[in-house]
């Protein structure tokens, strides 16, 4: 199914590319046929012009050949979009057609525009018996002007079309993987909770029995963990209720958390201000994300070192950042690592930090990235969130 829906979609895509490609060859031919159409018409009025001079010359033809005259005539006043200038050598005089009379007056721009004609179409010359007469500076018709701009915009048409093409099979990966994991995480959760109402009820059980109550503690504290568990999945497939929290607190409670769940080589250090901090957040999923972080600081020291906490803020933001004293990231590795399936480790999955990703920026409308990392000399990530006044 996913395999007949890539190549449909690859299809469209060439498919695409094809017919566009098509119309730029097609509007290229055309061009091409315009110009050469303007040339023929040019040498066409030429000859008229010869006619017409030779005419001039030999004064006899004008009494016994006035039909070509007037043709030749007709042809040359025809020209009523061509831009053109006739230098008539004998006489060193400028005239020209569809072109203003100012140019044609002033020296400085009339060579300003035979430069322009000349690099548009080569002279055509007016001789007779191997005596240049006259010379015709011509260049681009109005509509050739146009038309010729043409093939650029249409390839930009073209790059944007493919732009929107890639961005379009990009979201739609991109929904398609979001779809897959918010489907995971619900399912997920659906699994636990099914053991998790049996466990529930055998505590229950226990709490009658003639045992040590401090086991029953133990285990009811793991259940209440699982169920922490099983509400953050079950929040990944749908939007989560956003509620006015102290940031300060809820940081400080995660940190506690994790310092007594943690092996006694990591040393935890916490940088909190005393009064509150208060934000929009989910409580659970901003904790989920901050153990992600935690979490991949102590793999990236490898069970030793140092794990700093602490928080600042401005006028409209805070910021949380959890430093380590690991190995580092490269900045090529940097760009990836909120990439889903992304992983420096040996073992693992590569959606903690996808996830965290989710959870601060769609959720929370906040920001996450790595604001300094460097080989063997650990790593700094920033959370931002929007200070609620």
């Amino acid at each position: 199914m996913l395999r007949n829906k890539s190549l449909s979609r690859w299809g469209f895509i060439l498919t695409s590319i094809f017919i566009v490609s098509l119309i730029l060859w097609n509007t290229y031919t055309f061009f091409n046929q315009l110009k050469e159409n303007e040339r023929t018409k040019m040498e066409i009025w030429a000859v008229a012009h010869k006619e017409l001079a030779q005419a001039t010359l030999a004064q006899n033809l004008l009494d016994q050949d006035n039909n070509l005259i007037d043709f030749a005539l007709t042809i040359i006043q025809s020209n009523s979009t061509t831009p053109m200038i006739l230098h008539t050598l004998k006489e060193d005089i400028y005239s020209g057609k569809n072109i203003d009379e100012d140019i044609l007056k002033n020296e400085k721009a009339r060579n300003k525009k035979i430069k322009q004609f000349v690099s548009e179409y080569d002279p055509l010359e007016v001789k007779h018996k191997d005596q240049v007469l006259a010379v015709i500076y011509y260049g681009n018709s109005p509509i050739i002007t146009k038309i010729k701009f043409y093939p650029v915009a249409l390839i930009l048409i073209i790059f944007l079309f493919i732009l929107a093409v890639y961005l379009f099979y990009r979201t739609s990966k991109s929904a398609e993987q979001n779809r897959l994991w918010a489907g995971m995480a619900k399912e997920t959760a659906h699994q636990i909770g099914t053991p998790l109402s049996s466990l529930i009820g055998w505590t229950e059980i226990l709490k009658t029995e003639n045992i040590n109550q401090d086991y029953v503690q133990e285990i009811e504290k793991d259940i209440q963990r699982l169920e922490t568990i099983t509400d953050r999945f079950s929040k990944i497939g749908s939007v989560p209720k956003l509620e006015r929290c102290d940031l300060v607190s809820e940081t400080k409670s995660t940190f506690h958390y994790l310092k007594n769940r943690t092996s006694k080589l990591i040393e935890f250090q916490l940088n909190i201000p005393e009064s509150p901090i208060f934000v929009d957040m989910n409580p659970q999923l901003f904790s989920w994300t901050l153990e992600n972080l935690v979490k991949n600081g102590i793999d990236a020291m490898r069970g030793k070192g140092k794990i700093t906490i602490s928080i600042e803020q401005n006028t409209k933001h805070a910021f949380v950042r959890i430093t380590d004293t690991g190995k580092g990231f490269t900045k090529s590795e940097a760009r990836k690592i909120f990439v889903p399936g992304y992983t420096t480790k040996k073992r693992g999955w590569g959606l903690g930090l996808s996830l965290a990703k989710r959870i601060i920026e769609e959720y929370h409308r906040g920001k996450i990235h790595v604001l300094k990392s460097a080989p063997n000399q650990g790593t700094t990530m920033e959370i931002m969130l929007k200070i609620d006044s």
